[in-house]
């Protein structure tokens, strides 16, 4: 028979394993949609026209942020074999947003005498979203957009991952 310190400990390490693996459960998410009727062997250059962060932290929302996420467009789409242009019109015109927002996740355990109970733990996580359109810029259509979302409790470590969002993000171009 188990006494109530045994199994205190038990739920407790069992929690804590079931913890541990919730961070490498989470994976961000990257979906795309294109015009079906365009044929994107004809696009070769590329300019960046603007982007937008929209989140609370500082971790992520500053021009640093902004600059190093259009870096990594631009060695992205480079690497597919598109050249950047610095000025004039390119094939394409790259548009990005990202935004972060805070939320409150619940989640609940046993607790109490022999588990019969539950304890509920409100938990901050930030959810951030990042979205890259690809416009025809002779006829000024989108093309091409990827959608990514990250969960991450820390906004430092979020702000880590934005690169890796871009490049699951532009993986994804051309649509075959």
């Amino acid at each position: 028979m188990f006494n109530s310190r045994m199994h205190r400990f038990l739920v407790a390490a069992a929690l804590a394993a079931a913890l541990s693996l919730l961070p490498a459960a989470r994976a961000q998410d990257v979906s795309v949609e294109f015009d079906q009727s365009v044929d994107f062997s004809k696009y070769k250059t590329f300019i960046v026209r603007d982007g937008q962060l929209s989140a609370r932290s500082p971790a992520l929302n500053s021009d640093l942020t902004k600059k190093n996420i259009q870096t990594e467009i631009e060695k992205a789409l480079m690497a597919k074999g598109l050249s950047k242009l610095e000025s004039g019109v390119a094939d394409l015109n790259v548009f990005f947003q990202f935004g972060a927002n805070v939320r409150m996740e619940t989640e609940a355990y046993p607790a109490g005498w022999r588990g019969l109970r539950t304890r509920v733990v409100r938990t901050p996580q930030n959810a951030g979203t990042m979205v890259i359109d690809l416009r025809d810029s002779s006829t000024r259509s989108l093309v091409w957009r990827s959608t990514a979302t990250e969960t991450e409790p820390n906004p430092q470590k979020m702000s880590e991952k934005l690169d890796d969002m871009v490049k699951k993000s532009i993986g994804k171009y051309p649509p075959k």
